[in-house]
């Protein structure tokens, strides 16, 4: 039998090295979204600032008020 670090053996390493590549790459997968969402949400504002939603918006309302 294989052992590291002692009396570790190789297929506990192994899988523990598997467990932590799995959550890694569940996390990533995670923070993309998230990233995309945030891109998303910022092109959209983007899209009202260039449309002047915003100053039409505070028009109306320091008009009303």
């Amino acid at each position: 039998m294989i052992e590291i670090f002692g009396s570790l053996p190789l297929w506990i390493i192994l899988l523990i090295g598997i467990i932590i590549i799995f959550i890694a790459w569940k996390l990533i997968k995670f923070a993309i979204k998230i990233f995309l969402i945030l891109i998303i949400a910022f092109l959209i504002l983007l899209g009202l600032d260039f449309l002047n939603v915003f100053d039409f918006i505070q028009n109306i309302l320091t008009n009303f008020l």
